[in-house]
């Protein structure tokens, strides 16, 4: 007889996307490297906006959406990722402005219950020919609403 796992805790907002960290994203000293926290996150982004059909493929003209830079990235490390396997991280939206928006993270064990690493990403969108911040499309900004965290 084997014992059922405890259930995942439900998520009242945002999205938990499977991440997998592989032996070489651990340093020296067995610990996942504080620089692929990020990666992780960024992995996370983009499966969840080609989910909506935002991708990059080459042209970042074509790329619409998917045309924008980051302006700041803020991360707090809480306990060390020890060991590879599957994670998750935990996606949602404070903001959702006209040409930028900040969004949450957690790196988390892959249920959710644990947090490994949390923070903050501001991205501008940006116009392909100029490079100045430009709007995101209404497509995107509805797929972006399915994420925003409730106020409170």
């Amino acid at each position: 007889m084997t014992a059922e796992a405890p259930p995942a805790p439900a998520l009242s907002y945002g999205r938990l996307v499977p991440v997998t960290v592989h032996f070489d994203d651990l340093d020296a000293l067995g610990l996942l490297h504080n620089a692929r926290y990020p990666l992780m996150v960024e992995r996370a982004w983009a499966e969840l906006r080609q989910e909506h059909g935002f991708c990059f493929e080459g042209d970042w003209v074509a790329a619409g959406d998917a045309c924008n830079a980051v302006r700041e990235l803020r991360i707090g490390y809480e306990a060390p990722v020890t060991r590879p396997g599957t994670y998750a991280v935990h996606l949602w939206l404070e903001r959702l402005g006209n040409t930028g928006l900040t969004y949450g993270f957690r790196f988390c064990s892959a249920d959710g219950s644990t947090t490994y690493a949390h923070g903050t990403r501001v991205l501008v969108r940006l116009d392909a020919a100029t490079l100045r911040p430009a709007p995101w499309s209404e497509g995107f900004r509805a797929a972006g609403r399915e994420l925003l965290r409730p106020a409170g």
